[in-house]
């Protein structure tokens, strides 16, 4: 792990068990912030901030109830409140009810408890949102592209990202970051990572698409690092911006690396055997200028092939699977 930016002296990580989530806690841990971690079930956060070596105050909550983050917020009094859960990743969660109440309703039930602290001492917000805000938008889908979703998980996150654009404009220090292909150790497993990985030591043929769409890989270390970056440079943000690399892989090209570096035979890479989404994005390499404009030009850096190594790393010396 880099070196970690200024980093707040105290936060409350909300989804601290996810994906992005456990890597934001395990880098303010490392800089030793006072932090505070909202999970749902402390039994199973346990096992997880051990592997990712978190190290803050656990809180059971339900995210849903806005009672609950409201005195979870007064009692703990952060500096800055980092907004990583949400709904729909997973490929088994298509419950619309449940996608806008994570997705949107917490979100705007978030700004709205943060604006109510005394502006000496409210806490301010970096929230994570997603690509497929952008949807069917082509282009370099810069910031000012006009969002066209067409998933309920994109829909619901647009959404999300419209309460924290318009509790900025009512006095709260907040940013979205708008996250493309993440990929790295902590990923659900049916996701195209983890799924190579768990084929590895198998001998029959993986099933894939052809692989020719164009992706921007983005190593989920960087992405949590890029958000201590902003959380630290808030003032100067704009309230959305893309956290990307900025430079675009075929899935194709990076399933041959992931491969090489995992020792599966290429021979077992069915290419094709699947077919692609009709929903599949196709645009130019994100644009990130606001990005490197708000971090002294900074922008995530890690090759895939660096990027596939740590995550193989990180498997082998904590003995995790992807969860």
């Amino acid at each position: 792990m880099r070196p970690s930016p200024a980093a707040p002296q105290s936060a409350l990580v909300l989804g601290a068990t996810g994906f992005v989530g456990r890597w934001v806690a395990r880098r303010l841990s490392a800089v030793g912030a006072d932090l505070h971690l909202a999970v749902r079930d402390p039994a199973r956060a346990h096992p997880v901030f051990s592997a990712y070596a978190i190290d803050g105050a656990v809180h059971p909550i339900d995210l849903r109830q806005p009672g609950e983050v409201r005195e979870l917020v007064a009692r703990t009094r952060p500096d800055t409140v980092f907004n990583l859960a949400g709904y729909g990743v997973d490929r088994s969660e298509r419950d619309e009810s449940a996608a806008f109440a994570i997705n949107r309703d917490l979100v705007a039930a978030v700004c709205e408890i943060l604006l109510d602290v005394e502006p000496a001492s409210r806490p301010a917000l970096v929230h994570v949102g997603s690509a497929l805000e952008y949807g069917q938008a082509a282009g370099d889908l810069n910031e000012t592209t006009a969002p066209r979703p067409d998933t309920l998980y994109g829909t619901s996150k647009l959404e999300g990202t419209r309460a924290v654009a318009a509790a900025r404009a009512a006095g709260l220090d907040a940013v979205t970051a708008r996250l493309f292909m993440v990929y790295g150790p902590g990923e659900h497993a049916q996701r195209l990572v983890p799924t190579l990985i768990a084929a590895r030591d198998g001998t029959d043929r993986i099933p894939l698409t052809e692989g020719l769409q164009r992706r921007d890989f983005t190593f989920v270390d960087d992405v949590a690092e890029g958000l201590l970056r902003l959380a630290a440079s808030i003032d100067g943000c704009p309230a959305t911006l893309n956290l990307a690399t900025g430079r675009l892989h075929r899935v194709r090209d990076f399933v041959e690396i992931l491969a090489d570096e995992a020792g599966i035979d290429a021979s077992r890479l069915g290419f094709g055997d699947l077919p692609g989404r009709v929903s599949e994005m196709q645009h130019e390499p994100v644009a990130v200028a606001r990005l490197r404009d708000a971090l002294g030009g900074w922008t995530p850096g890690t090759a895939p092939r660096a990027g596939v190594r740590a995550t193989l790393a990180f498997h082998r010396s904590t003995d995790t699977l992807p969860s």
